[in-house]
């Protein structure tokens, strides 16, 4: 039976700002998932990114997501807020515009002849003929006369096609560019594709069906633009098929679509996922996405609170994707775009670890913890099918970002108690991948490893470009590694080079700028050095960004700038200088440098990933305040629930964990460290149901004006501390917040309110 099968399936899976408030909402009060506006982010170009997102519709964590298609075949852009016409409805695997899709086909109605063409096919739509849901997309097609409506599973979907009365109307299936292959045969569409921009074995194919509850009356294949008549069967580079019937007005088409990286009877059998009907496809989905969603209770008076809110949770709640699928015999398998074989247990893709350590994964590991441990288990299969852990994951390793901070993924789930996969295999791995880097993928493992592991930094003048950025971040992994071998009984002869190298972030510390430098292999820092310098020795940022990117040890570098006020007024200068830049790296200013400038924030980028945290800084040198403020600043300026709803790239939701996590009031600044920096809670309430409890999150007198936290109670005793520890909130707890307009100032201000940092450490 079909449905019960769905049922398994979801079973798997879930386990300085102004004043004044608008209408009063209670979120509990509606459906949470009635918040979300899944356009958020989608007014981007490529100059100007506000999101560089696409409508998702989907299920969390689910295989295949299905968007509406304004974008040219193969663009990565593939839906644009300012777009006029729709060319299909595009099953996707894109996590990112740069990263581009794979697997993608699309379904188009069309009444207007046997076009199949994507210029052609396109029709006119406007957004108020437009409904977009995470369970549910619905379009007029001005120029078809035609509303498509569709419904999601993991791997399957709906789709409910209302034809006008045409002698004939056709339906149109695009496998996209790159080897392909259609057949039609009764009522149904089968074939493959390969479609995919790299990160793939050479067998790779993504398999679909389509059903029809119509009969087709004509049906013709489309041979790399050229129509094969009286043919129901190709394979080319680019194959369409379409197919024809006669329709009444009003008359409802409903098509049953699956697909699978397996095979074809894998992708048969993925049908079965779907409920008898549309509308109960639907409102499962719905059901699913509000369970989910759930998870966090807010009650506010602004609405629009809510609705970024849970807008960003839902963008929180997509990647990183499932890959895997339920054979015949009911077990989980996946298709490993590694070795190209069918492997057992879980694959999660489509992330880039450089983004999401910092809070998207911490938040997972918190609320979703059932998640979490499936990934980890995806983690260990990497390994196994690659021989390395993933670092940017599309499906499989592809060469984009720096870093080794899978070491901090598979460490903050440990930290947090994660279980249920093989930890001892994840050693291995983070220990391989510390000493090697991929042989034809230099983003995974460690690229310069060779000399960081000698002198203790990656030199600026060895032609490895970002050399500052991946030595900072190899320093804080290598804290990861430390920590997760403490966690896993490892012996102090192991743990002792990971502890040690820990403070390498140390060695690119000039201290005659006061800022991180790049430094040659002799020792001597670059000169002439610029602080406004993007690229070059840094990753998308330059050095007054990257500078603060010593997560484990923020103590040890408040010390190498000589004290708090020192390292207070370096923060301090981040948000006051005017937004000027130096490109010379790049030639051009690439968006992220635009979007700083247009954010009237001084060279604070929090478009970009790797200054995020920077705020919450303030909380380990004794002016909690101005983290309050600035925190309270981003949330209401960089954060809409519109279309230009985003600062930047959102990024697998790692921009989004951020405002989940700032607007509760605290985040993981360090991940694997078992702690969270305390900020400004924006709500009035927020209940997050934990697995073996509530945390309540009270404060009542918030508002656009009460920004500042007065005092705080954990459990009704008084907390003066700058930070929360899991182990104080993970069996539920309650905050209070006592919230005020002016700045307190003698609150968390002594040492020990400072959050955790190594060289505290005894």
């Amino acid at each position: 039976m079909r449905f019960p099968r769905l049922l398994q399936c979801i079973a798997g899976i879930a386990a300085f700002v102004s004043c004044g408030a608008t209408t009063s909402e209670t979120a509990s009060q509606l459906d949470y998932v009635e918040y979300v506006n899944p356009m958020v982010g989608t007014m981007s170009t490529y100059n100007l990114s506000t999101g560089n997102t696409y409508p998702a519709i989907a299920i969390p964590w689910g295989m295949n997501f299905w968007t509406p298609q304004t974008g040219k075949d193969g663009d990565g852009w593939t839906y644009r807020y300012d777009a006029t016409h729709i060319r299909g409805l595009k099953q996707t695997h894109q996590p990112s515009p740069w990263i581009n899709d794979y697997g993608s086909f699309s379904i188009m109605p069309v009444t207007t002849g046997k076009v199949w063409d994507e210029d052609e096919r396109a029709s006119w739509f406007s957004h108020k003929a437009e409904v977009a849901k995470p369970y549910y997309y619905s379009v007029y097609m001005a120029d078809h006369d035609v509303t498509a409506e569709l419904t999601p599973t993991s791997r399957a979907a709906r789709f409910r096609l209302t034809y006008p009365e045409m002698e004939m109307s056709y339906l149109v299936v695009d496998a996209f560019p790159g080897e392909s292959w259609i057949k039609v045969s009764g009522n149904k569409i089968v074939g493959y594709n390969t479609h995919n921009h790299g990160g793939v074995s050479k067998n790779f194919k993504n398999w679909f069906v389509i059903v029809s509850d119509t009969p087709f009356e004509t049906a013709e294949v489309i041979k790399n633009g050229k129509l094969q008549k009286g043919e129901t069967e190709v394979s080319s580079k680019h194959t369409m098929a379409i197919v024809g019937f006669p329709t009444k007005r009003g008359q409802q088409v409903n098509l049953r679509v699956a697909s699978s990286f397996i095979s074809l009877e894998q992708a048969e059998l993925n049908l079965q996922e779907l409920p008898p009907t549309f509308d109960e496809t639907k409102n499962l989905n719905k059901g699913y996405w509000n369970q989910i969603l759930g998870r966090i209770e807010i009650e506010d008076d602004d609405i629009d609170n809510l609705r970024t809110f849970y807008s960003c949770l839902y963008r929180a709640l997509l990647f990183p994707r499932d890959l895997s699928e339920i054979d015949e015999g009911g077990e989980r398998v996946h298709y490993s775009p590694h070795n190209g074989k069918v492997e057992k247990g879980y694959f999660f893709t489509d992330t880039g670890v450089w983004d999401t350590f910092r809070s998207l994964f911490p938040l997972m590991n918190l609320i979703y913890p059932e998640t979490s441990a499936k990934v980890q288990e995806g983690f260990v299969n990497d390994y196994l099918e690659s021989g390395f852990l993933p670092e940017w994951a599309s499906p499989g390793h592809r060469g984009c970002m720096v870093g080794n901070n899978s070491a901090s993924v598979v460490a903050d789930a440990a930290i947090l108690g994660m279980d249920g996969y093989d930890k001892e295999k994840l050693w291995e791995a983070l220990v391989h991948d510390a000493h090697n880097v991929h042989p034809s993928v230099s983003s995974s493992g460690r690229l310069g490893h060779e000399y960081y592991d000698k002198i203790g930094y990656v030199p600026c003048n060895v032609g490895i470009n970002e050399n500052a950025a991946r030595t900072l971040e190899y320093a804080y992994d290598d804290w990861c590694i430390w920590q997760f071998g403490k966690a896993t009984g490892k012996s102090e002869e192991e743990l002792a080079p990971y502890r040690k190298a820990a403070q390498n972030y140390r060695n690119l510390y000039d201290a005659e700028v006061g800022l991180m430098n790049g430094r040659q292999k002799d020792g001597d820092f670059r000169r002439p050095f610029s602080p406004l310098k993007w690229g070059g020795d840094f990753t998308e940022g330059n050095s007054l960004h990257y500078t603060w990117s010593v997560f484990h040890d923020v103590q040890g570098l408040i010390d190498l700038m000589g004290g708090n006020e020192q390292f207070n007024s370096r923060l301090d200068t981040v948000f006051i200088m005017p937004p000027k830049y130096d490109d010379s790296y790049y030639g051009f200013p690439i968006h992220e440098i635009v979007e700083m400038t247009v954010m009237g924030m001084g060279n604070y980028a929090h478009g970009n990933q790797p200054i995020q945290h920077m705020l919450y800084l303030y909380d380990w040198s004794a002016q909690p305040w101005k983290a309050q403020a600035r925190i309270r600043e981003v949330m209401k300026k960089f954060y809409t629930p519109w279309a230009d709803g985003y600062c930047g790239d959102e990024d697998n939701g790692q921009t989004s964990a951020w405002y989940v996590f700032s607007a509760l009031g605290f985040y993981p600044v360090c991940p694997a460290s078992g702690e969270y920096a305390l900020g400004s809670p924006l709500f009035k309430k927020a209940t997050v149901h934990l697995k073996d409890g509530d945390l309540v999150i009270n404060a009542p007198e918030n508002d656009g004006c009460n920004i500042y936290v007065q005092d705080l109670k954990l459990d009704g005793k008084e907390w003066t501390r700058n930070y929360l520890r899991y182990d104080d909130i993970k069996d539920g707890a309650t905050l209070d917040f006592t919230m005020g307009d002016t700045p307190e100032t003698t609150r968390g201000t002594a040492k020990e309110d400072a959050p955790y940092s190594m060289s505290n450490e005894k």
